[in-house]
């Protein structure tokens, strides 16, 4: 079994940009196409890391805890990523493959930190696996650092 190394990131600063990004809250009539972007965002990891199962997500109730916390960036009906802000937590910001590299992650990761810092949160955390070099490198482009580094596997 492969090991898994994670970082636990935080974000302590001010914000500097306001977002010009809207995100909707999720609905089940999103389920099929969130399901099938989130599976494919990270099939490659999960595969690599021989985490089981490789795709997660299958079945509605699996979402149903998350709803109320995810949100979609939607253009022309079609979910081009989304985002979840558990408190003062990011996790799950996701880009649909064929519309990634073009800064939407970065949007996302401002959209999430807006919405958690306008819940009058100070701080904002999010957990990263080391695998997913470019995901750091997002993170620490726009002000997390690492807190900390632990062996998950």
């Amino acid at each position: 079994m492969k090991e898994i190394i994670a970082y636990e990131m935080s974000f302590k600063g001010t914000l500097n940009s306001k977002n010009n990004m809207n995100c909707v809250p999720f609905q089940e009539k999103y389920w099929n196409e969130y399901m099938k972007m989130y599976n494919e965002c990270f099939y490659e990891m999960r595969k690599d890391l021989e985490i089981e199962p490789v795709n997660f997500y299958s079945d509605y109730t699996q979402m149903q805890d998350k709803v109320t916390k995810t949100f979609l960036y939607i253009q022309d009906e079609e979910i081009i990523g989304a985002v979840s802000c558990y408190g003062n937590e990011i996790d799950d910001l996701i880009v649909k493959k064929s519309f990634q590299r073009q800064g939407l992650g970065q949007r996302l990761l401002l959209w999430g930190m807006n919405h958690i810092k306008e819940k009058g949160y100070k701080e904002i955390i999010l957990h990263v696996a080391g695998w997913n070099k470019n995901a750091i490198d997002l993170y620490l482009k726009n002000g997390f650092s690492i807190k900390k580094k632990e062996k998950v596997r």
